[in-house]
């Protein structure tokens, strides 16, 4: 059971879901292809470490890939992210000010960007490279509105 359904309150629903983007692998992917790189010149030592870089970078990101959710309900916002160092962030609706999407043109083409929610008292929290952040946005929106 994830950490939102295990939060929700009686007569609390999600109504929208989604997760840190795919993006996160891409360096440990360059590391990878560096290795074959290496590999296929011969450098076989050099393509020893360098794979084993990418298995460490991958095993990172997958571990805070699957242990980070973004979540609004009918009547909060709840995000967690991180394994052992764990950041959750559970805000009303009524409470949420702004949510403020940033995305640069490879964000726009993925479909990730980075959101920051401000609350009531300039309360900033920042969160990046979460898939479909302009939907997260509308979802506070909506919810908010209801």
């Amino acid at each position: 059971m994830s950490y939102v359904d295990k939060s929700l309150i009686p007569n609390e629903t999600v109504t929208f879901r989604t997760r840190l983007h795919p993006i996160i692998f891409a360096w440990p992917i360059v590391f990878a292809l560096l290795a074959l790189a290496l590999l296929v010149y011969g450098a076989h030592a050099a393509a020893g470490f360098v794979f084993l870089i990418a298995c460490i970078l991958g095993l990172m990101k997958y571990l805070v890939f699957i242990s980070s959710e973004f979540a609004v309900t009918n009547k909060r916002v709840i995000i967690k992210v991180g394994v052992f160092r764990r950041r959750t962030l559970e805000m009303l609706l009524s409470k949420v000010e702004a949510i403020a999407v940033t995305q640069g043109i490879m964000g726009r083409i993925f479909g990730c960007g980075s959101i920051v929610v401000t609350g009531t008292g300039g309360t900033h929290e920042p969160f990046a490279n979460i898939s479909a952040p302009l939907e997260f946005r509308r979802a506070v929106q909506a919810a908010s509105s209801v």
